[in-house]
């Protein structure tokens, strides 16, 4: 509660718009020869022949629409990147307000950025009540036994400013980390008053980019220097001729700051009025907020699949569907089988989950095991490989449970690739294991149909797991994919996990 202006905030930089995923016509090939032969059945030659051939007919035209579409889109991403940092840079109110409010959203005491005039912007912060405090602190006993010992007022009032003026700095500093372009922070602090439960202004004041940044900032009771280094500052808590804090905490004057009483007036005192109000700005702003379930974040280099491609340049009607699938062949830790050759040019792995989140990575090793580099390391901040060989299509909820998914085209994995392990790991930082996950299941489903479930133990004592794996083989003297379920995994999260296939996690 009183430390949290010790904390250092990165300062604001220009976009880093991601690159685009590259791709390969080997992927493109396998794309277009799922495409073309659905409902074409295994016996007959002829047909698959042809179909063959139309795809490698189409496949090159394919890879070229992508390729071009997607170079079209980073630099459209560019572009509003660069406009959005100019208006951050020159104080668009808009701009401004939305990036400080999204750096604020998981603030202890919740700030909301409510205008800006030139260079300085306007804030409001909602301050912990003074009567929501403890009243009593942990002590010893004249002969060394631990008790509980009360509060003065004062010592409460005390650790109530310290907290108050811990948050005031720790959201100055945020907000000017946040907003490059503002020079000046003018700051309300409001809380429900002691007594009343009424809504009050406690303090209010200006503090320059230059008096914050040029403040050491070393211990708990540094937060007190609050009250000296901002301009025309008021506050509640008042120190009296003797020295000590006063003991009583009064609303201060708001006709002294234009606008604080029209803000006051128009706030709702209880959190259940129906209305969004400054009463629940800890609520709705802070670190107890929940996610508002709204829609999934797009994925910009989405990658259209041949069928979506075919139907827009060819205004082709789609192929015939195939048969029925037959029903998922459910595994067991250590089961391995033999994938048909239908799996090669497409295999859809999609890892469904509850309980609490979990990501799903890829490697692609060769034989011993090990990645060649880093960039055989499929995850979120690098979702494609293999020139789009091995990709993750992201994660959504389904229903009840999350669902991440992903694609593997076996086919045009280069021959070097021998191994693809499909893994998961747990947010270590959050002290999550594989035993918080509930309804855990892989489910992996080729252009025929048919489907392979595995459903890994949810094991307490582990934090990343190799849920399953795709490796080369020799089958009656022809090359083959096999497929390994295995359930198995590390304690200490992805970066044993990495270590383990060879990638750098330095």
């Amino acid at each position: 509660m009183t430390s949290v202006h010790l904390q250092s905030f990165p300062a604001a930089h220009p976009p880093a718009i991601p690159q685009v995923p590259q791709l390969g016509l080997p992927w493109a090939l396998a794309e277009a020869q799922t495409f073309h032969l659905q409902g074409v059945g295994r016996l007959a030659r002829a047909e698959r022949a042809a179909a063959k051939q139309c795809a490698q007919q189409d496949a090159p035209a394919y890879l070229a629409a992508e390729s071009a579409r997607l170079a079209a889109v980073c630099s459209q991403l560019a572009g509003e990147a660069q406009q959005w940092w100019q208006a951050l840079v020159t104080n668009d109110e808009g701009t401004v307000c939305e990036a400080v409010n999204t750096a604020f959203s998981d603030n202890p005491a919740a700030g909301c950025a409510v205008g800006v005039d030139g260079s300085v912007l306007s804030v409001v912060m909602r301050q912990q009540d003074l009567d929501s405090l403890p009243t009593q602190t942990a002590g010893l006993t004249p002969s060394g036994r631990p008790t509980l010992k009360n509060l003065t007022k004062r010592d409460r009032l005390l650790w109530w400013l310290t907290a108050m003026g811990s948050n005031v700095v720790a959201t100055l500093k945020e907000g000017f980390a946040t907003a490059p372009g503002i020079t000046a922070i003018d700051l309300a602090v409001l809380t429900r008053l002691p007594g009343t439960q009424r809504l009050g202004f406690v303090a209010y004041g200006r503090w320059t980019r230059q008096a914050i940044e040029g403040t050491p900032w070393r211990n708990a009771e540094d937060a007190l220097r609050f009250l000296d280094i901002g301009q025309d500052v008021a506050c509640s808590v008042t120190t009296t001729a003797s020295g000590n804090l006063s003991s009583t905490i009064k609303p201060l004057d708001t006709t002294r700051v234009t606008g604080l009483q029209e803000l006051l007036d128009h706030a709702q005192d209880e959190p259940d009025a129906g209305e969004p109000s400054l009463a629940d700005l800890d609520i709705s702003l802070g670190a107890s907020s929940r996610p508002d379930g709204g829609n999934p974040v797009v994925d910009p280099y989405r990658i259209k699949s041949f069928a979506e491609w075919r139907q827009e340049t060819c205004s082709a009607p789609p192929p015939m569907p195939s048969a029925p699938p037959a029903d998922p062949t459910a595994l067991v830790p250590g089961q391995t089988l033999v994938l048909p050759e239908e799996a090669w040019d497409g295999l859809h792995i999609a890892f469904g989950f509850a309980g609490a989140d979990a990501d799903l990575t890829l490697f692609l090793t060769r034989d011993d095991g090990r990645v060649a580099g880093d960039e055989d390391f499929v995850f979120y901040n690098q979702p494609s490989a293999a020139d789009g060989a091995a990709r993750l299509l992201g994660k959504r909820p389904e229903g009840p449970h999350t669902v991440e998914r992903a694609t593997v085209h076996l086919s045009a994995l280069p021959e070097q690739i021998r191994r693809v392990a499909i893994a998961v790991n747990m947010d270590v930082d959050r002290g999550l294991t594989c035993g918080s996950l509930t309804s855990a299941a892989l489910h992996m489903t080729c252009m025929t149909g048919a489907t392979w479930t595995f459903q890994p133990p949810t094991d307490p004592s582990i934090r990343a797991m190799v849920v399953a794996e795709l490796y080369r083989h020799t089958v009656d003297g022809r090359p083959a994919w096999k497929l390994r379920a295995i359930g198995q995994g590390w304690a200490d999260g992805l970066d044993g996990l990495a270590r383990a296939y060879g990638v750098d996690v330095d």
